[in-house]
């Protein structure tokens, strides 16, 4: 055996070994359709709570310890660079308010999700003054557990400018009116504004 060659050799092992009759390796799992037919329900399903996952990842907002406040407490809060007069004027009312979100009867949670979800909307519309109503609570087993979450999540908004409890004739402690940040656009139109004036 010393003097064969390593091809008489390789044909030595081959001997009596049949080919394949298909040649081709299949991409898909057996039985589940031609390889063309895209992705199956579960494999959909695992991307769709990927997806929803991610979209809940960017809530910053938790609900987590938060700091107590009363039922009657007064919530104010000013961003460095908010002037006092518009702060005043968020204060007493003066803006008209461009929407409102009612968090009575919702849960903890629900409310966080709908609170980072106004605010997101609020922004993107160009909407400058909001108002959140969230109840003063004085009936539920824990007071003010909404309006304490408000307080605690609203700071942590960098589109938030301020805010402050609303008057009286607009639900008083029971609600909040808030200051947004301006959008892009209108930044944008802001400084064309500002050129054409030179």
């Amino acid at each position: 055996m010393a003097d064969l060659d390593d091809d008489a050799l390789f044909k030595q092992e081959l001997e009596g070994v049949k080919p394949l009759v298909q040649n081709r390796v299949s991409t898909r799992a057996s039985g589940q359709g031609p390889a063309s037919a895209g992705p199956t329900e579960a494999q959909l399903a695992r991307r769709e709570a990927a997806a929803s996952e991610l979209k809940r990842d960017e809530n910053l907002l938790t609900t987590e310890y938060v700091e107590m406040v009363g039922p009657h407490d007064i919530l104010e809060y000013k961003r460095d660079g908010v002037q006092e007069g518009v702060y005043r004027k968020l204060r007493l009312g003066k803006y008209s308010v461009d929407a409102v979100l009612d968090l009575h009867r919702k849960t903890v949670e629900q409310s966080r999700q709908e609170v980072f979800g106004f605010i997101k909307d609020c922004t993107r519309l160009g909407l400058r003054t909001v108002m959140i109503l969230h109840g003063k609570g004085d009936r539920s087993q824990q007071p003010a557990l909404l309006k304490s979450y408000v307080n605690k999540w609203l700071p942590n908004l960098p589109q938030v400018m301020a805010f402050h409890s609303a008057q009286r004739q607009h639900g008083g402690a029971g609600a909040v009116y808030i200051l947004l940040r301006k959008n892009e656009e209108q930044k944008q139109a802001n400084r064309e504004r500002h050129l054409r004036g030179r």
